[in-house]
């Protein structure tokens, strides 16, 4: 197989043992960009003038600075690279060109990544196909008549379709997870902390957090120790030192407690996926993991405290874009009327959507009745795991309920979408790390994830769980059809 259609992992080492040059990498990525994007609509700009500079800059140095160097990797549209226009995927962001690096743009450039473009997504990250972006949704390249997932949906696409080995992302309720479940691949959601969010265009600042996307574990695992780690300029980030996370996938999984939630496997489960995660916990089974039932009884609550907690975010956080500062400026001779036009103009029916929510739920009188409710319940969502992770060292469930759906099958009826995410959320509303990993197909060749949640901080618990079960699975350098059409 050829060295660009290889998980990150193996196109690392590859560049180590000088099988490949940096420039050579490139141009094989951007030649298969240029050959599947007007497909898929994954990208929403290429960076080819930075990317060919970095790539040069690789080559030419006697020794590599660490196993990110000279591997192409693709951003999310949700982090600000200097010079580079960054949408968030918004009408009202068209053209804002960043003036600085977010932390982990900075922190990819000097472990020596090549920065290639950056991916489409749900407009400010809302949304769980990507066809809330304003300039179109990005396709599955399983199907092309189908959602990738969201709202890191462009970030899961290019990954899957082997455009670019690893890509960066956001989950704010898992718009990581669910869309590589969606299109195969593996991405991991850390603690809320572990990553810093500077530079991070915001949706819900107490939910938000930076992740990675590869084709396979170790994959995730070199990205996520090139960007965690503490920042002073974001004072939620952890101090907490960043362990070498590739390092512990060699220490096995024997003697490890996973719990199965009863909750995640009932009513609106598609039969397939209850079957493919059941089997790959069997899997870890055999690798020597202790297998228990637990129960986390606040987690059916999740969704409807989650959608009070994030829209009120997002209607605070999303008041700043008003025309005067950056971005879309409407025309008007009265300054009320500017306001008005540019927000109406700018923001899509999604985010508008969310945003009266959210002011609603804030609102004098609602305060109490919804916002400060929510919040009570977010608390015992977390007790319910604190309480689980006192007996298990991890909990393995589905990622997403269904497998990837038709686009435009739930675009108008919000509260479908919305239960996409019901495996996921809780853990955002708990801070906790999490990761899905492919685990099988259904009866349309469509993946199937495979959710593994960790106690705080503990990636390297998750990483490993995950490691085990994809090396026994083989899912890692399945290919999809778009690819295999294109010729390896």
């Amino acid at each position: 197989m050829k060295v660009d259609l290889l998980p990150l992992s193996r196109v690392s080492a590859a560049l180590a043992a000088r099988e490949v040059s940096p420039e050579a990498l490139l141009e094989s990525s951007l030649e298969r960009i240029r050959a599947l994007d007007g497909k898929l609509h994954a990208f929403l700009r290429l960076t080819e003038g930075e990317a060919r500079a970095a790539a040069k800059a690789a080559s030419q140095r006697r020794e590599r600075i660490g196993p990110l160097d000279g591997v192409p990797i693709a951003l999310k549209d949700i982090f600000c690279m200097e010079g580079v226009e960054t949408t968030a995927g918004s009408r009202i962001l068209k053209g804002y060109l960043p003036p600085y690096d977010a932390t982990v743009v900075r922190k990819l450039k000097q472990a020596g990544a090549v920065i290639v473009g950056k991916l489409n997504m749900d407009e400010f990250a809302m949304g769980s196909s990507t066809e809330n972006s304003a300039f179109g949704p990005t396709r599955n390249p399983w199907d092309l008549e189908r959602t990738p997932g969201g709202s890191s949906g462009g970030s899961a696409a290019a990954v899957a379709a082997r455009m670019v080995p690893g890509t960066l992302g956001t989950d704010t309720g898992g718009s990581i997870r669910q869309p590589a479940a969606l299109v195969g691949c593996a991405g991991m959601k850390p603690t809320y902390g572990r990553v810093s969010r500077f530079g991070v265009i915001a949706f819900a600042s107490s939910l938000d957090q930076v992740g990675a996307f590869a084709q396979d574990v170790r994959g995730v695992a070199l990205l996520l120790s090139a960007i965690a780690g503490h920042d002073p300029d974001d004072q939620t980030s952890s101090t907490r030192p960043v362990p070498d996370y590739a390092a512990s996938l060699a220490r096995g999984v024997r003697g490890l407690r996973i719990g199965v939630p009863a909750e995640y496997f009932g009513e609106g489960l598609q039969p397939e996926i209850d079957k493919a995660v059941r089997a790959g916990i069997e899997v870890l089974r055999s690798e020597g993991c202790e297998v228990k039932p637990i129960s986390l009884p606040n987690s059916p609550h999740a969704i409807a405290a989650y959608y009070i907690v994030a829209t009120a975010e997002a209607s605070s956080n999303l008041a700043r874009y008003d025309g005067v500062r950056y971005g879309h400026r409407a025309r008007a001779t009265q300054l009320l009327e500017m306001y008005e036009r540019t927000r109406a103009e700018g923001f899509g029916a999604e985010v508008k959507r969310r945003i009266m929510l959210g002011t609603y739920a804030l609102s004098a009188g609602y305060y109490d009745a919804y916002y400060l409710r929510a919040q009570k319940v977010r608390a015992l969502i977390r007790r319910d795991f604190d309480t689980a992770f006192a007996t298990v060292d991890a909990v393995v469930c589905p990622t997403s309920p269904t497998t990837a759906f038709r686009l435009g099958e739930k675009v108008d009826d919000p509260l479908a979408m919305y239960l996409n995410d019901i495996y996921t959320v809780p853990v955002n509303l708990a801070g906790l790390p999490g990761i899905s990993v492919p685990c099988g197909f259904d009866n349309k060749r469509l993946p199937i994830g495979m959710q593994l949640i960790g106690k705080p901080f503990d990636e390297e618990t998750l990483l490993r769980l995950a490691h085990a079960y994809e090396q026994r699975a083989g899912f890692a350098e399945q290919l999809p059809p778009l690819v295999e059409h294109a010729g390896r």
